[in-house]
């Protein structure tokens, strides 16, 4: 994992809305747009790297991540960082006052973040070569994926077409009342057949006791995993006793960060472990949590639902991590991810190509996303 310094020439942040055509249900709310937020960091030898920042809802978020990284660049460019991991740690402890004094810890989090995969990116493109090969010695030419953001209105059509193209792993949106989640999932099971992999994601909708209803209701539908069935911050001993009850592994860490990673993967309460490139620890924090779990025997599933750069950015970990997990694939139109990935990823029989190309393995078209631009500064 070496790299050569890098000397920061100018950041630059992009945030963009992409109307979506049909609307994305889960059980915190509807997502009626797509936001994303870019970020673009050039060295002094005129070498680029791209990253993306965690800015899926609300909306007006993006906007506002978008002119923290400028902030953030004022203090960055001119700077020389021996390595990506140099400059994540850097950064990171020269907010720390801020994020003290503005408690905007998640915003913070995921503007690092986004930076933190651009140096990445820009760090392998030196080197020419795919940014997976850079934090391991394994050579993936393809990875399992699942189909997600199945909304609950008659999710077993949807998941039946999304078959059809190729996919043989599937999650469902819940949360949305006992009786039609249980209804959806039995009918994804009667339509996909028993072969294929289902698993549910509730978005932190339940207590222990409707959670163990649940859990005792899908047991004959053998999922795959239950994700983020209660509240990240119930205590652990519902936790413990969730896990102690369901036969259906348990799964989460989409809202985890920093050093409740190291807490979860010390235990056996979950099963599958659920970063978020985007939303903390970019490449840097990633690749620690995705090594530590598989050594720990757990599934290391990165949690994407973003554009084409952080969906890159999660194979790319997967495809240095191993072990038997999956990347999370958005199946709905959007083209802040084809506008990224463009055909690079085709699913055949449940799995994608892991690219060659230096970096994540591709850029942005900023002109295709042009006409969804809402904000752009440079420093």
């Amino acid at each position: 994992m070496t790299s050569t310094p890098i000397r920061i020439a100018s950041i630059e942040a992009f945030s963009f809305r992409v109307p979506v055509q049909m609307p994305i249900k889960v059980a915190f709310g509807t997502f009626r747009d797509r936001p994303f937020v870019l970020v673009r960091i050039t060295d002094d030898e005129g070498v680029q790297g791209w990253g993306e920042i965690w800015a899926n809802w609300p909306a007006v978020g993006a906007e506002h991540r978008a002119r923290l990284a400028t902030d953030f660049g004022e203090r960055l460019v001119g700077q020389t960082f021996e390595s990506p991991a140099a400059f994540f740690r850097q950064l990171t402890a020269s907010l720390e006052v801020l994020v003290l004094q503005t408690l905007e810890v998640g915003p913070i989090a995921q503007v690092v973040a986004g930076l933190d995969i651009a140096m990445w990116d820009l760090a392998a493109r030196k080197c020419g070569q795919p940014l997976h090969r850079m934090l391991s010695q394994r050579r993936p030419e393809s990875v399992p994926v699942y189909a997600t953001g199945i909304n609950p209105d008659e999710p077993e059509r949807f998941a039946a077409a999304r078959q059809a193209e190729g996919h043989r792993a599937f999650k469902l949106k819940t949360g949305f009342g006992h009786e039609l989640d249980v209804r959806n999932l039995t009918a994804m099971r009667n339509v996909l057949g028993t072969e294929a992999v289902i698993t549910c994601d509730s978005n932190q909708s339940h207590d222990l006791e409707s959670a163990k209803a649940f859990c005792r209701a899908i047991d004959p539908l053998r999922l795959s995993w239950f994700e983020e069935p209660m509240r990240v911050d119930v205590p652990a001993s519902q936790w413990e006793q969730l896990a102690q009850f369901s036969s259906t592994p348990l799964a989460g860490g989409e809202n985890f960060h920093d050093r409740q990673f190291s807490e979860a993967i010390g235990v056996q309460v979950l099963q599958v472990i659920q970063p978020d490139v985007t939303k903390w620890g970019g490449i840097t924090g990633n690749w620690e949590v995705a090594r530590r779990s598989v050594e720990a025997g757990k599934r290391y599933c990165p949690h994407f639902f973003g554009g084409g750069v952080s969906l890159l950015a999660s194979l790319q970990l997967l495809a240095a991590a191993g072990g038997e997990g999956l990347l999370e694939f958005d199946c709905h139109p959007n083209v802040g991810r084809e506008a990224v990935v463009g055909d690079l990823l085709p699913v055949e029989n449940g799995r994608v190509p892991v690219p060659t190309g230096p970096g994540l393995g591709a850029e942005p078209d900023l002109d295709a996303l042009r006409r969804y631009q809402t904000w752009t500064g440079s420093v």
